[in-house]
């Protein structure tokens, strides 16, 4: 397996705003992609949509861009694509330009699991997402706090093992210990 890697640079691209996003973490192959990239490197799918939105209420939008689960692959997540359990235990963040970021589970949008048409929209409303950037689509969602407009950077890794959590009757030997304990005034 590969190590986990930092989000690459983007080398000769413009200071100030892009519209380029990073797809990093455990991958072999980090990388930056726009808009552009999506529409040209990927096939296009429709999603008509609605959703309520806490401040502007019900959106009602048409999305076309590239399968999540399609993109992600050009980077090569360091998994076994073979193993579904292995597969099943990564996330994805995805961070947006204004600060707004979520969290999806690799397993919602693999075909062998939940086979959820996540995009990464090129356009909203026959409007072309270039200049705005590409935004995260998730179209089985009632609510719109997933969908990520002006994606910067997509976090590809493995969610860790838990650490055990005690049983009962070591958790009450425990707490029976530290209420014996008393502490000076």
């Amino acid at each position: 397996m590969s190590r986990p890697s930092a989000p690459p640079t983007a080398h000769g691209a413009p200071t100030g705003a892009s519209t380029a996003f990073t797809l990093w973490g455990e991958v072999a192959e980090p990388t930056r992609l726009t808009v552009a990239d999506l529409r040209t490197g990927w096939e296009q799918h429709r999603a008509e949509v609605v959703f309520d939105c806490a401040t502007a209420g019900p959106q009602h939008h048409t999305f076309e861009g590239p399968l999540l689960r399609e993109v992600l692959r050009h980077v090569r997540p360091d998994f076994d694509p073979a193993r579904r359990k292995e597969r099943s235990r990564f996330l994805l963040a995805v961070s947006g330009g204004d600060g707004h970021h979520t969290v999806l589970s690799w397993a919602e949008i693999d075909a062998d699991f939940g086979n959820a048409p996540v995009l990464l929209a090129t356009r909203m409303d026959d409007t072309d997402l270039d200049a705005a950037g590409t935004q995260l689509v998730v179209p089985s969602d009632r609510c719109g706090a997933r969908y990520v407009s002006a994606v910067t950077g997509i976090w590809i890794g493995a969610c860790p093992v838990p650490m055990p959590v005690p049983t009962s009757a070591s958790a009450s030997a425990s707490a029976s210990a530290s209420a014996s304990v008393r502490v000076p005034a």
